[in-house]
C-alpha cells in the first residue's frame, strides 16, 4: 500500500492555549501509529501565535517519546536559520535515544517573516549556503573523517535520513543532485508541483543514500462525515490562511458555516488556489480526490496535514483519509525501502 505520513503544525485553537496544542499533537501521534502512519512531522516556524512547534527537535523529542514504532521527524527545518553543527547535534541526540526513528527534513526558507528572520541573527544572504550547509550537515552525522577536526557528538554515525524539502524548482534540482528523498510542500504552494516532480525524478543521481527517486506530496484533507462537514471544517484553515497572507496571523479559527460571509472573494480565491491540493468533503469525496492526486502525481509518499479547530474531529478526519487510503488500494503492503527510513 501507498505509505502514507502525517504533517502537523501544532496548532494553537481560538479559545486555547500552547499548551493545548502540544497535548493535542502527542495524542494525535499516538492516533496515527495507532493507524498505521509511516511518519509524524514537524514544522519550524516562528512568531506565529497559531503555531507551537517553534521549537522543532524539542517538540520531536516529546512525542518520540510519546509513541512507540511511528517515525518522527522535522518537516522541516528551516537550515539557514541555525548553524549546521548545532542541528547534527540536535538530530543526533534525537537518533541516540530513538534509534531508526528520526527524519530530517530541511527547508531553505526563513519559516518566519523577515523581522523575525533578523531576530533569529539569521543573514538574509544564509540562504544562499544552503546546498553547502546540507552536505556540511549530512557530514556530522555520517561517519567521522580521519582529518575531520569537529564533530558532532552525538551524531556522527547516525546516519538521520535527510530529506529536502521545497515549494519551488530548487529544492528538487537540489535533491536530485545529492540523491535525496523530496518532499515537496503541494499543501500550500502547488504552482511548481507538476513540473518540480518531474525535475526531481528525471536529474536524480542514485547516491549512498538513495538508490532511486523518493518523491512526497503534501495534502491538506478535511473528512467529514459528509461533504457539507468536511467543508465546515476547511473553513479554519482558509480563515488562517487568509489571516496570514493578509498580515493578520493568529490562533486557528473556530469554523464556520459560510465562509463567503467573512473572506472577501478575492481573497478567498487566493486561498483556494494556495490550498487547491486537498481532500474536502465525505468519505466518498476525499476518497475520489486522494485518488486523483495520486493518479496525476504518482507519489511514493503522502504526507496528511489538516488544520482542524477541533481535536476530536481532527482525529476523526485522519481515521477517515486512512480508510480513503485503504479502500484505495486494497491488499497492497508496504514497499521494503520504508524500514530504510525513506
Amino acid at each position: 500500500m501507498l505509505p502514507y505520513s502525517i504533517l502537523d503544525l501544532s496548532p494553537i485553537p481560538a479559545g486555547g492555549s500552547a499548551a493545548d496544542a502540544l497535548a493535542n499533537t502527542l495524542d494525535l501521534a499516538r492516533h496515527a501509529e495507532a493507524l498505521g502512519f509511516n511518519r509524524y512531522w514537524l514544522a519550524e516556524h516562528h512568531n506565529m501565535p497559531g503555531i507551537a512547534s517553534a521549537a522543532t527537535a524539542v517538540v520531536i523529542g516529546h512525542v518520540a517519546g510519546g509513541t512507540q514504532r511511528i517515525r518522527v521527524g522535522a518537516g522541516g527545518i528551516m537550515l539557514p536559520n541555525h548553524a549546521p553543527l548545532v542541528i547534527a547535534e540536535q538530530f543526533g541526540t534525537l537518533a541516540t535515544l530513538y534509534p531508526d526513528r528520526i527524519d530530517l527534513g530541511l527547508g531553505r526558507a526563513p519559516g518566519t517573516d523577515m523581522v523575525t528572520a533578523r531576530a533569529l541573527r539569521r543573514s538574509l544572504e544564509s540562504s544562499d549556503d544552503f546546498p553547502a550547509d546540507v552536505v556540511e550537515l549530512m557530514g556530522y552525522l555520517g561517519k567521522p573523517q580521519p582529518d575531520q577536526r569537529v564533530s558532532a557528538v552525538p551524531g556522527q554515525n547516525t546516519h538521520v535520513p535527510v530529506w529536502i524539502l521545497g515549494s519551488s524548482l530548487y529544492g528538487a534540482q537540489l535533491a536530485a543532485h545529492l540523491g535525496l528523498p523530496y518532499a515537496f510542500a503541494s499543501h500550500f504552494a502547488p504552482q511548481a508541483l507538476g513540473e518540480a516532480v518531474a525535475i526531481y525524478r528525471s536529474r536524480f543521481q542514485p547516491s549512498v543514500y538513495l538508490d532511486k527517486p523518493w518523491f512526497m506530496m503534501a495534502i491538506n484533507v478535511q473528512a467529514g462525515a459528509d461533504d457539507a462537514e468536511g467543508a465546515y471544517l476547511r473553513s479554519s484553515q482558509q480563515q488562517a490562511f487568509a489571516n496570514l497572507r493578509t498580515g493578520r496571523p493568529g490562533p486557528l479559527p473556530a469554523p464556520v458555516e459560510d465562509i463567503t460571509s467573512i473572506i472577501e472573494p478575492p481573497v478567498l480565491a487566493m486561498v483556494d488556489m494556495a490550498l487547491s491540493v486537498s481532500a474536502v468533503g465525505g468519505p466518498d469525496r476525499v476518497q475520489r480526490q486522494l485518488g486523483e492526486l495520486i493518479a496525476r502525481y504518482r507519489p511514493d509518499e503522502v504526507m496528511l496535514t489538516g488544520m482542524i479547530h477541533d481535536h476530536t474531529a481532527r482525529k476523526a478526519s485522519f481515521t477517515r483519509a486512512v480508510e480513503a487510503l485503504q479502500a484505495l488500494q486494497p491488499g497492497k503492503t508496504r514497499t521494503a525501502a520504508l524500514a530504510r527510513g525513506h
